[in-house]
């Protein structure tokens, strides 16, 4: 039997200029943590501008950062969670 369904929001913000495009993703849990993740994207000199292209991959670089730290806060609670045996007992 499923448990009680529970749905987690990501805000994502940017901040850009003509080269580099800035993400910051923000997950607040139930709990009230706060996780967040940060990425970056450059644009080639080279290239025309596209501000949609540098959001994309900054906020894919962010939610992967995000990703990242929320195995970290879970590694965490995990190991604090653990119930430690005495190998001499």
């Amino acid at each position: 039997m499923a448990g009680p369904s529970t749905t987690w929001h990501v805000e994502i913000s940017f901040s850009e200029d003509a080269n580099h495009t800035d993400a910051v993703a923000v997950l607040r849990t139930p709990d009230d943590r706060e996780h967040r993740g940060y990425g970056q994207a450059r644009r080639n000199p080279a290239d025309r501008p596209a501000p949609l292209i540098g959001e994309e991959v900054a906020s894919a670089r962010a939610l992967s950062n995000l990703a990242h730290e929320l195995l970290e806060s879970a590694a965490t609670q995990i190991e604090a969670n653990v119930q430690r045996r005495d190998p001499a007992v």
